[in-house]
């Protein structure tokens, strides 16, 4: 039987503080949170606790489709550990491991049932080098 789990990764070239940062402010995640050019995060809510929510508003820019991907914060360890559920109660894992002005981000979650894994490999390792992109930029 094949894991519905699924495992994305990227080194990131900045220190952790700056990683942590960027990727849990909502004004930047509203900047890079997309997985290809043609869509766009306009709304971004993080209440970054144990027991708090988040919302991402991701729209395609031509206005066709839209979605909020929301959930609640089970576990927060401030640069080191991100661990939430999803709508659907899928959990999702994110490390994020200093190395030296390098940052290493894994994100490990729990695929859902209506894409195949490797496409839903593919949205979140994009959305992934999205944001190692604009780390780079910023």
């Amino acid at each position: 039987m094949e894991s519905n789990t699924v495992t994305v990764s990227s080194i990131i070239e900045a220190p952790i503080d700056k990683v942590w940062r960027l990727w849990t402010d909502p004004e930047h995640i509203k900047q890079w949170n997309h997985a290809s050019e043609d869509w766009h995060t306009t709304e971004a809510e993080n209440d970054l606790r144990a027991g708090g929510n988040f919302r991402s508003r991701m729209e395609a820019k031509d206005k066709s489709m839209a979605f909020d991907f929301e959930g609640v914060y089970d576990e927060v360890q401030i640069n080191h550990l991100i661990q939430y559920r999803l709508e659907d109660d899928r959990k999702v894992s994110i490390s994020f491991v200093s190395e030296g002005e390098q940052t290493k981000i894994v994100e490990t979650f729990d695929a859902e049932s209506m894409n195949p894994l490797e496409l839903q490999r593919q949205g979140w390792q994009a959305i992934l080098d999205s944001f190692a992109k604009y780390v780079r930029e910023n």
